[in-house]
């Protein structure tokens, strides 16, 4: 007698991607929001000092501001998404924003004394995910590229084109 698989359900839940990464992101959002909290910092307003703090390791090329346009295309969000956390994060003292001395219409985006310092806390976070999470950093750096390759094929297939303009 030979066996027989059953059909595979391609609407089954426990089969989409869509459904894994929803639940994923909502799993590890949680873990981030108790080691976020001492700092002060809501992940989304993590993500934007990460794209700050990086900008300025390597803002030796004399530009020590993002525009909020260059925030936004880093982080892949829209300007009106952005504003309300810049705002936030200026009442905080992390950063400033002043209109752009080259294009009035531009907003530039500069860490604070308090901005740069807060850096050396983040520090902690990043191994203390790790952790929380009791996964193997291999598996978390290959689960990063495969995002990554997804990310790119869905920008490529034009997934944010009406969400960013």
């Amino acid at each position: 007698m030979v066996a027989t698989t059953p059909q595979l359900d391609p609407l089954a839940l426990e089969r989409q991607v869509c459904f894994a990464l929803a639940v994923t992101n909502r799993a590890v959002l949680a873990v981030y929001r108790p080691l976020l909290e001492p700092l002060g910092l809501t992940h989304p307003q993590y993500l934007v000092m990460l794209a700050l703090w990086d900008h300025q390791k390597s803002a030796s090329t004399g530009q020590p501001a993002l525009s909020v346009k260059q925030i936004a295309s880093a982080l892949q969000l829209d300007s009106a998404t952005l504003s309300p956390m810049l705002k936030r994060l200026e009442a905080l003292g992390l950063i400033t924003r002043t209109r752009s001395a080259s294009d009035e219409r531009a907003t530039d985006i500069e860490l604070t004394t308090a901005g740069i310092a807060l850096r050396t806390r983040a520090l902690n976070i990043p191994p203390a995910v790790v952790a929380r999470l009791g996964v193997e950093m291999a598996e978390l750096e290959q689960l990063h590229h495969v995002l990554t390759r997804i990310n790119t094929a869905a920008l490529a297939a034009g997934a944010l084109d009406s969400a960013t303009t």
